[in-house]
């Protein structure tokens, strides 16, 4: 079974050594995901739902480039710094995943810098 990687364009991706999105077989994941730009400046200070829907078309980019869409997300993990990003956060998810419906889970977490207010990973399954 071949393995694909979609690299990680951050400025954590060497310290840490992951990849954005990795598929093998008909299996995807894509990597926990913050909302920045393609200088790796933040986005959406402030606001959860900017940062969600900008991390959501990361996601949907890093997917394409595996040969999925976000129709075949199965499942996904969103992170929040704080309780009061709730409602941001399940807005945008909801806009993108209502035909979709993956299976979903909110956490409070500590995030990579403070400036964040969402993280969001998923999990996608493509027949082949």
């Amino acid at each position: 079974m071949k393995k694909s990687l979609v690299p990680a364009e951050s400025k954590w991706a060497d310290q840490v050594g992951y990849s954005r999105a990795v598929r093998a077989g008909p299996h995807i994941w894509v990597a926990g995901t913050v909302a920045v730009d393609t200088l790796g400046s933040a986005v959406g200070t402030g606001d959860a739902y900017e940062q969600a829907l900008h991390i959501l078309k990361i996601v949907e980019q890093a997917l394409a480039r595996v040969g999925a869409n976000m129709s075949d997300v199965v499942r996904t993990r969103v992170y929040l710094r704080d309780w009061s990003a709730k409602d941001g956060a399940t807005r945008a998810h909801r806009e993108v995943f209502a035909q979709v419906r993956p299976a979903a889970t909110f956490v409070l977490a500590g995030l990579v810098e403070d400036v964040f207010l969402v993280e969001i990973e998923a999990e996608a399954f493509v027949m082949e």
